[in-house]
């Protein structure tokens, strides 16, 4: 709805304001006790002390205030690091191979010297952007087989998931056994005479 839409007559915006103002004791839908909507009640609190929220003659059609957009969580984690950089370069290097390919067929068809050129350099492209897509599977695989959950017997997650827990055990016990002197109050004493 437009602004000159939503304008009307002088009788009808006098009538909107009258309905506005009856209804702005009671709380709307999805009000809480104290007057105010769910999102923070920006509507409601402008109301209350009297300044006007726009539109025409201090009337705003809308009686609560609605975020612009909703935040949602994502749907998949983020990308390991060393992954995320090894998809960053293969992406760089497929968008410059389909540039240098593009020129090259242009080139051709306007029957330029710098076409052959350019085929020999999109076809060395080819090649490195195939690398980069290797590069970033090759990656993936070895982030996982490193850090990752993987149920394979010849995975190195496990071993080292297995090294960290004895190692927070160790530290658990030595800590436990120095509270254990000092509970006892032999600063260094290990039996009592």
């Amino acid at each position: 709805m437009g602004t000159a839409e939503r304008r009307g007559t002088p009788e009808e915006g006098a009538a909107a304001q009258v309905t506005t103002r009856s209804d702005a004791g009671a709380p709307g839908p999805g009000a809480t006790a104290s007057g105010r909507g769910p999102a923070g009640g920006r509507g409601a609190a402008a109301r209350e002390s009297g300044g006007s929220t726009g539109g025409p003659g201090g009337f705003s059609g809308k009686a609560s205030y609605r975020p612009l957009w909703v935040e949602e969580p994502a749907r998949r984690r983020r990308l390991p690091d060393p992954v995320r950089t090894a998809a960053v370069r293969a992406v760089l290097l497929i968008s410059v191979t389909l540039i240098q390919a593009m020129v090259a067929f242009l080139c051709t068809l306007a029957e330029s010297w710098l076409a052959f050129p350019m085929v020999i350099s999109s076809v060395v492209s080819t090649i490195l952007a195939t690398w980069g897509v290797l590069d970033v599977w090759v990656t993936r695989q070895v982030w996982n087989q490193r850090n990752g959950v993987v149920s394979a017997p010849s995975s190195t997650a496990r071993a080292l998931r297995r090294e960290r827990r004895r190692a927070r055990r160790q530290q658990r016990a030595s800590q436990r056994a120095q509270a254990r002197i000092r509970r006892r109050g032999g600063a260094g004493q290990l039996s009592h005479p």
